[in-house]
């Protein structure tokens, strides 16, 4: 006899019908670029179009149309670091519910301003979203108001799961989905209607690898993870009592992504679809990146989840990115300090065809010997091969050249 879900496809299809004209119908579409890179035919759900760049506005919405009208004049509140705080913000100024969040205490400021702009009351407690929880919890109990949790509740459950909805009706001849993994709520959905409606897709979720909680979760692990990821919108230290139940009864697998590939796949995203995508909103880019071989050939649908991620940070990933592809370099030269040695090595590098991006002179090392000096370049280059020749060709005039790392990344 099979096991009763908490959260239905009827609860799904209800959500839709509920949320309908609150929220974008995002568009999904074939990226012929990403799906040459990958070898996948990959299908794009760019949830980052939401107002507020993320798909968690479903769930929010769907919940707070079900509050009856003393939950309404008491008001709302969640924990959150981003993206779920957003949503109730933006949708309880909507739908006039007071709506407070209360976020850790080194959320970035931009997400911070972004909610309190949005609408939202913002509570700064706590070292990181679970003392955060606890705190709204206690303040919710404190001051009769309803607290909204982020995907651990069927509502917000059901909501998430119209995502893969919008993607069935667009494109039902997809081989497989993969969504990113936090605490389960949009796999979670997703997997209630898929199955309904195509039951032979396959369903994968992904984590960061350094925040597996679903992973662990469904082996049987109950330990709450500490951990550090680029995807933030995912770094949930323990997966949902809920979504950990629908997830293992209905998902075909959750996997790992590494932090490089997230990267990769933020930077990928900007430079091809010429759209921002978080760290989370894209795991499951990074997933097919690094599970090539089991998605090759398919027709594979993905979820860019969001796209709020705090500008420093993906001018991070854009520089490691430029490392990584070898078109931006920093070498080290050694060379005679002499009357003309700078311009000969400046010659030498427009030659080979390289932009100077930056030089430094240094003298005063005390590793040189004397009438020697220490030249670190940063160099625009195409890709490797080019850095390959511009650094033969420096070698060629009998400069020691070292490759040093930009960024933390070194060009191998």
């Amino acid at each position: 006899m099979a096991t009763r879900l908490p959260v239905t496809a009827a609860d799904v299809h209800a959500a839709a019908e509920r949320i309908a004209g609150g929220i974008e119908q995002t568009p999904c579409s074939l990226s012929r670029t990403l799906s040459a890179i990958t070898g996948v035919e990959v299908y794009v759900k760019f949830e980052n179009l939401q107002f507020t760049a993320a798909y968690k506005e479903r769930g929010a919405l769907n919940r707070l149309l079900q509050l009856d009208d003393d939950e309404r004049g008491r008001g709302v509140i969640a924990s959150s670091a981003g993206n779920h705080g957003q949503a109730i913000a933006y949708h309880g100024s909507r739908l006039g519910i007071p709506a407070t969040v209360v976020m850790p205490e080194n959320t970035a400021f931009v997400k911070v301003e972004r909610t309190t702009t949005l609408g939202g009351t913002v509570v700064l407690h706590g070292a990181n979203v679970s003392e955060s929880a606890t705190h709204a919890r206690a303040i919710a109990k404190r001051d009769g108001l309803v607290f909204v949790h982020p995907f651990d509740e069927a509502a917000v459950i059901a909501g998430q799961g119209t995502v893969a909805l919008e993607m069935l009706a667009e494109h039902p001849n997809l081989e497989a989905i993969v969504v990113p993994v936090g605490g389960g709520g949009l796999l979670s959905g997703t997997a209630l209607v898929t199955r309904e409606l195509a039951p032979d897709i396959e369903l994968v979720g992904v984590q960061s690898e350094g925040c597996p909680s679903m992973v662990d979760a469904l082996k049987g692990s109950s330990a709450l993870h500490t951990c550090e990821t680029i995807a933030d919108g995912i770094q949930v230290p323990e997966a949902g009592r809920l979504t950990r139940q629908i997830v293992a009864a209905l998902a075909d697998d959750v996997v790992t992504a590494s932090e490089a590939h997230i990267e990769e796949a933020i930077s990928l995203y900007l430079e091809i679809e010429k759209t921002v995508a978080e760290g989370a909103g894209a795991a499951s880019l990074a997933a097919l990146l690094e599970h090539g071989d089991r998605f090759r050939g398919r027709r594979v649908g993905i979820v860019l989840t969001g796209g709020n991620i705090d500008p420093s940070v993906l001018a991070t990933v854009i520089t490691r990115s430029l490392a990584r592809t070898g078109r931006l370099t920093h070498l080290s030269v050694d060379l005679s300090d002499t009357p003309g040695a700078l311009a000969r090595l400046a010659t030498v590098i427009g030659e080979h065809g390289a932009n100077i991006v930056e030089i430094e002179h240094r003298r005063d090392l005390p590793s040189l010997q004397l009438r020697r000096a220490r030249l670190e370049v940063t160099l625009q280059t195409r890709d490797r091969a080019h850095v390959d020749e511009v650094i033969a060709a420096l070698v060629a005039e009998g400069w020691p050249v070292h490759v040093e790392p930009v960024a933390g990344v070194t060009l191998n």
